[in-house]
C-alpha cells in the first residue's frame, strides 16, 4: 500500500499541469476510481506518506538489485504481473515482447535487468524475436 503512494503522487505530478488548468475534467472516466480522480485526490497525500514511502521503495530497490546481482536477466510474464510493478518502482531497465497466445489472447513476457544496464534485457529480447515468429502474428479479429 506504501509504494502504491508513490505510484498515484508521480502520475498525479505528471498530469498536474491537466489537473490544475480544470482540463482534466474533460477527460473520459469521471468515476471515484478512475484516473483523473486520482489525480485530484493524489493532492493531498501528506509529506510524511510520501517520505515513508519512499523509504520502502529504497529497501526495495536493494532488495532487487541483490537479486539481479545473480543473473543478466531475469524473464517474467507480463503484463498484469508483480514484476511490472516492481520495475517501475525500482527503476530496473525492462522490455516486454509478444511471446503467444492463450485462447486468443496475445500474452507477452518481460526481461529485467539490473539497474542502468539497459543493453542487456534488450539483447535477450532482440535474441527472443530472432528465435521465435511470435512479432510477427496477430490476432484474428473476427469481431471487428
Amino acid at each position: 500500500a506504501a509504494l502504491r503512494v508513490i505510484l498515484v503522487a508521480e502520475a498525479a505530478a505528471a498530469f498536474d499541469d491537466l489537473t490544475r488548468s480544470g482540463e482534466i475534467n474533460q477527460l473520459s472516466g469521471q468515476e471515484p476510481g478512475d484516473w483523473p480522480n486520482t489525480f485530484r485526490s493524489s493532492r493531498f497525500i501528506p509529506a510524511v506518506e510520501y517520505i515513508r514511502a519512499q523509504r520502502a521503495r529504497t529497501l526495495l530497490m536493494l532488495e532487487m538489485d541483490a537479486l539481479m546481482s545473480k543473473w543478466d536477466v531475469f524473464v517474467s510474464p507480463a503484463p498484469g504481473s508483480a514484476s511490472l510493478l516492481i520495475t517501475n518502482l525500482t527503476g530496473h531497465p525492462a522490455v516486454c515482447v509478444p511471446c503467444g497466445f492463450l485462447k486468443g489472447v496475445p500474452q507477452s513476457i518481460m526481461f529485467t535487468g539490473g539497474l542502468y544496464d539497459e543493453g542487456a534485457p534488450l539483447r535477450v529480447a532482440l535474441a527472443f524475436e530472432r528465435a521465435t515468429n511470435w512479432h510477427t502474428m496477430h490476432p484474428k479479429m473476427d469481431w471487428a
